[in-house]
């Protein structure tokens, strides 16, 4: 009887990973990551003090979501229709969407691995960071009307 139970209970989670979806994962990992940014952007424009501890901390988050993008979890084929701002170039252009994600992923990376030391040397990285998003939502993203 146990072993029925966790039988069930196996399947059951296996059925519900299947439903997860993939539309409200991508937008909670973007949204997460737009925080992350917005966080760093008010140091840059000096709405925050520059604390290089609490900057560190941000960029490893950011880091931490880059690492946890995955596109055919997160943008599967069907995935185009529904309350989605993604655009069919992720479908037609798997591989430069990959490289785009991949591209931000490294530049986050640099950025943990020499953090900067103060406002100045945060808006450059931020400059490359944010550079990566943009030209990713220009190409894969459908801008809201």
């Amino acid at each position: 009887m146990r072993k029925l139970v966790l039988a069930i209970s196996m399947l059951a989670i296996a059925v519900s990973a299947a439903f997860a979806d993939p539309i409200k994962d991508r937008q909670a990992l973007m949204k997460e990551r737009g925080k992350l940014a917005g966080q760093l952007s008010k140091v840059v424009k000096g709405e925050e003090d520059f604390d290089a501890a609490a900057v560190l901390t941000t960029l490893k988050a950011l880091q931490a979501n880059a690492e946890k993008f995955d596109a055919e979890t997160l943008f599967p084929a069907g995935s185009d229709k529904g309350d989605t701002t993604a655009a069919p170039k992720i479908w037609e252009d798997k591989a430069g969407f990959n490289t785009a994600e991949d591209k931000l992923l490294t530049h986050v990376k640099a950025a943990v691995a020499s953090p900067p030391a103060d406002a100045d040397a945060l808006k450059a990285q931020l400059n490359t960071i944010g550079g990566d998003c943009g030209t990713c939502h220009q190409t894969y993203r459908i801008k809201k009307g």
